[in-house]
C-alpha cells in the first residue's frame, strides 16, 4: 500500500486502484473521483492521509471488467463459489431473520402495549429478550440487515415499534463494533428499545403528523425524553437505561434537548442511540419525507454536520456497516445493476451483489461475488435509476 496525503490529492482525480482509509474502510472505487466534498470531509475529520495501491490519474482509465474473457472466467469462478457453498443455508438464514425480526416487531408492539394499558414494564423480562437478540445479531447480523432494507416500515400505528427494534438493532451493531462486553450490550440494546417510551404519552397524531407541527405540538414532542426517564424510573429500570432515555436527543455541540448537554455529559448509550436513530432516520421512509439509499445516509452522517453526533460513534456505525451497507442499488463495472445483500465474510472490501433480471441456468437468482480487477462498484442507484 502507498499513502498519499490528503492536501496532495487533485480534485475529481481518479485512483487506479481502490483507495482504503485505515488500510480497511474503501473510501473509492477507481470509476469514482476523488471529489473535493469528500477531501474537506476528510480534512474535517483530521485525517492527513489515505492509502491505494494504484496511483491517482487526471482522468478515468477503465480496468478489466467481468465482460472481458478473463473478466468472464474469474468472475464466474466467484459466483459459483458462492452459489454452491452459500445460496441455500443463505435461504435459510434469510427465512430465520425474517421470523426473527418479525417476532421482534410483535414484541416491541406488544410490550408499548402492556406498558400503556398497564403502567407497568418487566426489566427482567425486557432484558432476556434482549440477550436473544445481542447473540442473533452476533451470529446472524448480516441476514437480518437485508431484512431491514427489505421490509419497508408502515406509516400507522406500530411506527415506534418499528423505529424501536431497527434502532436497537444498529445500536447493537455500533456497541459490538466498540467492544463492549456482554453485559452492557445487553443494557444498551434495553435501553435502545425502550428510548421512546416517552412518546405513549403523547397524541399519536403528532409524531405520526405529515404536517409541519404547530409551535405547541413542537413543545409536546420536546417533553418526550422527559416523559420517557419519568415513565422507565417508575418502572424501576437502572438508571444508566432511564438517562439514555432522557438523552438521546441530545447533540455533542449542546443545540439538543431537553437540557441542551454538552459532549462530556452525555452518556455513551445516548450518543450510540442518538447515532443509530438518526441513521434509521436518514434511511427509511416516513409520513413526511423519502428514504435516502444507505451510501448517501452514511456520507451524511460522516459529514456530521454542525459536529452534532461523537466522532468515534459514527466512526462505528460506517465501519461495521461498510459504505456499501447491505440492501444499496447499486452500479457495476459491468454496466448492469444490482443490489448489494450481503458482505463477504473474507474479504469486507467487495461485497456480494443480486443481478438484477438475471437467473442462474438452474433457476436461481443470480447473484455474484465483487473482487479487484474481476467486477466492482462504480455507484450507487437511486430507485428511480432502478426502475428506469
Amino acid at each position: 500500500m502507498n499513502n498519499y496525503l490528503i492536501k496532495e490529492i487533485q480534485n475529481k482525480s481518479f485512483f487506479s486502484k481502490i483507495v482504503y482509509l485505515d488500510e480497511a474502510f474503501v473510501l473509492t472505487a477507481p470509476e469514482m473521483p476523488f471529489t473535493e466534498d469528500l477531501i474537506s470531509l476528510l480534512e474535517k475529520w483530521k485525517y492527513n492521509k489515505v492509502v491505494s495501491e494504484g496511483e491517482p490519474h487526471k482522468e478515468y482509465t477503465a480496468i478489466p471488467s467481468a465482460s472481458s474473457p478473463a473478466g468472464e472466467m474469474e468472475s464466474t469462478v466467484y459466483e459459483e463459489t458462492y452459489v454452491t457453498h452459500s445460496q441455500q443455508s443463505d435461504s435459510d438464514k434469510l427465512e430465520k431473520a425474517s421470523k426473527f425480526y418479525s417476532g421482534l416487531i410483535a414484541y416491541a408492539e406488544k410490550m408499548f402495549i402492556k406498558a400503556t394499558i398497564t403502567n407497568d414494564l418487566d426489566y427482567k423480562e425486557v432484558t432476556e429478550k434482549i440477550r436473544d437478540m445481542v447473540e442473533y445479531i452476533k451470529e446472524d447480523r448480516r441476514f437480518l440487515m437485508r431484512i431491514l432494507k427489505n421490509f419497508e416500515p408502515s406509516i400507522d400505528k406500530n411506527y415506534l415499534a418499528i423505529h424501536s427494534v431497527r434502532s436497537t438493532i444498529l445500536s447493537i451493531i455500533i456497541g459490538t463494533y466498540i467492544k463492549l462486553p456482554n453485559h452492557r450490550l445487553i443494557e444498551l440494546g434495553v435501553s435502545a428499545i425502550v428510548h421512546e417510551l416517552g412518546m405513549l404519552k403523547l397524541p399519536q397524531n403528532i409524531y405520526l403528523s405529515q404536517r409541519a407541527l404547530t409551535p405547541a405540538e413542537q413543545k409536546a414532542i420536546i417533553t418526550h425524553p422527559v416523559l420517557g426517564y419519568s415513565l422507565l424510573k417508575s418502572f424501576d429500570f437502572p438508571l444508566a437505561v432511564c438517562l439514555a432515555a432522557l438523552e438521546h436527543h441530545e447533540r455533542e455541540n449542546s443545540t439538543g434537548y431537553p437540557r441542551r448537554l454538552t459532549s462530556d455529559k452525555i452518556s455513551l448509550y445516548s450518543k450510540i442511540i442518538a447515532v443509530a436513530c438518526s441513521y434509521e432516520a436518514l434511511s427509511t421512509k416516513r409520513p413526511h419525507k423519502e428514504a435516502k439509499d444507505g451510501y448517501t445516509g452514511m456520507l451524511e452522517l460522516l459529514k456530521n454536520e454542525g459536529k452534532q453526533y461523537d466522532d468515534t460513534v459514527v466512526r462505528a456505525l460506517v465501519l461495521s456497516l461498510s459504505i456499501y451497507p447491505i440492501g444499496l442499488y447499486v452500479l457495476l463495472s459491468n454496466g448492469k445493476k444490482g443490489q448489494v445483500v450481503d458482505i463477504n465474510p473474507e474479504n469486507p472490501r467487495f461485497p456480494v451483489v443480486q443481478i438484477f433480471g438475471e437467473v442462474t441456468p438452474d433457476g436461481k437468482i443470480k447473484t455474484m461475488q465483487t473482487a479487484a480487477n474481476v467486477l466492482t462498484i462504480v455507484r450507487p442507484l437511486n430507485k428511480s435509476e432502478i426502475e428506469s
